[in-house]
């Protein structure tokens, strides 16, 4: 779908032509759902014969008789769910959201080429999404975010018949439209933008490596004006990027750190961004067992979060600074591969006893954090990484594991999550977890063995932010196989994407100290 195919009108709903109209029913416990007036006979009845109450994902579908006055081929009317009760912002968009995406799945089981979708108006929603601009935009990131496929390589399976999805999608307002059109043009960079980092995640690891991270970088720069730079392998030879270059060892394809930077005239405050991006992880001489290797061509969902991200920055334009850096490799057992047992020495000259070599990531990671917080001093530095199974073990793929060394950072983290629809849960990091990655033959070691092993990486990263309010996010459990929702596919979720996104759009200048 083209980003100039999502539009807004004011006018009447029933005169547009289009495959589908929808109308949203608030439940209303007990009582018959609130709706538009227009479909208030159908709800009406339905409700009556205890067909319909609004629950969320509800549905009346039915078609305009000969000479009615709907305009549209069919009429959708969708529960949301009590909606208008829910006090906590998060959750109240996250309803909205969801209900985007049964739009969307509706659309695709009538093959709809076109939608048009009528917003709830304010005194149907909760005080907490009473601002138009949220509850549009949350619809619409439901709606695009729900319509994703990845379809690239179908090709003699690809029939005509297959649904290619949404080709247009007109959003009918009573509110103020003008801010209803803010709220639509936001969603429309932040969904997007996700829906990118999908389809890095979706590629296959001999279609995604460094070099197709860098060619993304370059052209986005190229399109939008953001600064653009990639450290190629003699360059962090010679800058003693010893954790980056060794996890590349045993690949033929050469390691990148690719660089992007949005950093305005004006800014106070520069937000650092840094992103795992392992295109294909095989442990290495560790090796991974072979059964599920094939998902670890997710292994860079980090990296393609923050990459993304940058592709709504660029867009909305803020005032504050955003740099995103990606240290992009694969790790493989090829016969230079480091071997367990070796020491290497990283940017900021730290040594580390590589115990594990499937314990790579904090490796690449950490010359990033080294050097981009040395070359841009940020106010903050945020990561994002698949990083462990630890977390998975214990938060489920329910919510993204965070570590931070600040609590300012961690609140504002926390609000943006909420708003997204990705949570966080914070883990806690104190001198007895970076006991455990204690060496005696190095600065530090790679692992800290199986206990607390999310933590214990987070100690190793700790060692390379200095006092820079530093927050980790382990995405490990909620990259792919994220909680079911309506507008989340199976395999990759794009998550931490808009995460980020609303860090930047609702940062205040001096909120991290």
């Amino acid at each position: 779908m083209k980003k100039d195919r999502i539009t807004t009108t004011t006018k009447a709903a029933e005169t547009i032509k289009t495959d589908l109209l929808v109308y949203f029913a608030v439940e209303a416990k007990g009582k018959m759902p609130a709706c538009d007036a227009a479909v208030e006979p159908q709800v009406k009845k339905a409700f009556e014969l205890k067909d319909f109450s609004g629950k969320a994902a509800e549905q009346i579908l039915f078609y305009p008789p000969p000479g009615s006055n709907i305009s549209a081929l069919r009429v959708l009317v969708l529960g949301t769910g009590p909606v208008n009760k829910e006090k906590e912002t998060g959750a109240a968009l996250d309803m909205l959201r969801e209900a985007g995406g049964e739009v969307a799945k509706v659309c695709a089981s009538v093959k709809a080429k076109d939608v048009a979708v009528c917003l709830p108006t304010s005194k149907h929603l909760s005080p907490a999404i009473s601002d138009p601009e949220l509850s549009a935009g949350a619809l619409a990131e439901g709606i695009i975010l729900g319509d994703y496929r990845f379809e690239k390589y179908k090709e003699s399976t690809k029939k005509k018949t297959d649904y290619p999805g949404l080709g247009a999608i007109e959003f009918v307002c009573k509110d103020d439209p003008d801010i209803v059109c803010q709220g639509i043009e936001k969603a429309k960079n932040s969904a997007f933008a996700a829906c990118t980092a999908r389809d890095m995640a979706n590629e296959p690891g001999n279609h995604w490596t460094s070099a197709d991270f860098a060619v993304y970088a370059k052209q986005l720069a190229a399109q939008t004006g953001l600064g653009y730079r990639c450290l190629e392998k003699k360059e962090m030879e010679q800058m003693g990027m010893g954790g980056i270059l060794a996890v590349n060892q045993g690949s033929y394809v050469p390691a990148r750190m690719v660089v992007l930077e949005y950093l305005p005239e004006n800014r106070t405050e520069t937000i650092l961004l840094v992103g795992k991006g392992l295109t294909f992880d095989s442990g290495g001489i560790s090796i991974k067992p072979s059964e599920g290797m094939q998902e670890m061509k997710y292994d860079m969902c980090g990296g393609a979060a923050v990459m993304c991200a940058m592709q709504a920055v660029a867009l909305d334009k803020p005032d504050v600074g955003v740099v995103a850096i990606v240290p992009a490799t694969d790790n493989m057992p090829g016969s230079r591969a480091i071997h367990p047992g070796d020491i290497i020495t990283h940017y900021n000259g730290v040594t580390s006893e590589v115990i594990n070599t499937d314990a790579e990531g904090r490796l690449i990671l950490a010359d990033a954090l080294a050097w981009g917080i040395e070359t841009f001093e940020p106010t903050c530095v945020l990561d994002a990484a698949t990083l462990t199974g630890a977390v998975i073990i214990g938060l489920g793929h329910h919510y993204t594991g965070l570590v931070s060394n600040n609590d300012a950072l961690v609140k504002a983290v926390e609000a943006a999550g909420n708003l997204a629809g990705e949570p966080v849960w914070r883990l806690p990091l104190n001198k007895n977890y970076e006991k455990q990655i204690e060496s005696k033959v190095a600065d530090i070691k790679n692992t800290g063995g199986k206990p607390a092993g999310t933590i214990t990486a987070a100690a190793y990263l700790s060692n390379f932010v200095g006092k820079t309010p530093w927050a980790h996010l382990d995405i490990a459990g909620t990259a792919w196989d994220f909680t079911k929702k309506a507008y989340i596919p199976k395999g990759p979720s794009g998550t931490a994407t808009r995460t980020f996104i609303n860090l930047v759009r609702n940062w205040k200048t001096g909120k991290v100290k």
